[in-house]
């Protein structure tokens, strides 16, 4: 099933965004929503922490994944074999509820010539994972900036993450593991290609 694929606007000041002082008033809100007193000494500074937290948590709406991806590597002495990386760490949020997502990322793409630095890869799953997500938007998310901007024989990314929002309420399982995958090119339509990179999943370590 392919994923809907959001674009997301890159915020800056002008665009509406709350101020600082805002947000804190806004966490003061919830705190006094829970039952909480926000004036009391352990809580004075929760408001300014969260805040704080959240621009770091949620950074990725600062970032254009296309621009991380811009520097690419020509001589690769006829290198056209399929580049893996595997078990890239990430933390996202559930859009519906706002509760951490934690999984990993598998990314692999066929190169067409050119290559990224591996450390480009790593950045743009954290690009996406540092914004308000769902696991299928993010899987294709990743796979359509690799897709575009590196213009590959074709791209697959593997998510697989357990949710909060199912471990901490709701049906409350915990330890459930949610995985999705989005391909392109030659990993959609060989599957040769699909099968090769399977078993590299399961047999790289």
């Amino acid at each position: 099933m392919d994923a809907i694929v959001k674009n997301f606007p890159v915020l800056d000041d002008t665009s509406g965004r709350p101020t600082q002082k805002e947000a804190e008033e806004a966490v003061r809100v919830l705190l006094r929503w829970a039952g909480e007193d926000p004036t009391r000494e352990g809580l004075k500074d929760t408001p300014a922490r969260v805040v704080k937290s959240y621009r770091e948590i949620f950074g990725g709406y600062d970032l254009i994944a296309e621009d991380v991806l811009g520097r690419t590597f020509e001589e690769v002495s006829g290198y056209d074999d399929i580049v893996l990386e595997k078990d890239i760490p990430f933390y996202s949020h559930c859009e519906h509820h706002m509760v951490p997502i934690i999984g990993k990322a598998h990314v692999a793409y066929l190169p067409n010539g050119r290559v990224l630095g591996l450390s480009k890869i790593a950045r743009v799953v954290d690009i996406y994972a540092r914004r308000l997500q769902t696991q299928e938007s993010m899987t294709a998310q990743i796979a359509r900036a690799i897709d575009e901007t590196l213009a590959p024989r074709g791209v697959a990314v593997m998510i697989e993450a357990e949710h909060l929002c199912m471990a901490m309420r709701g049906v409350k399982k915990q330890g459930s593991t949610t995985l999705t995958t989005t391909l392109t090119g030659a990993f959609k339509t060989d599957p040769a290609e699909q099968a090769r990179f399977m078993t590299m999943l399961r047999g790289f370590k």
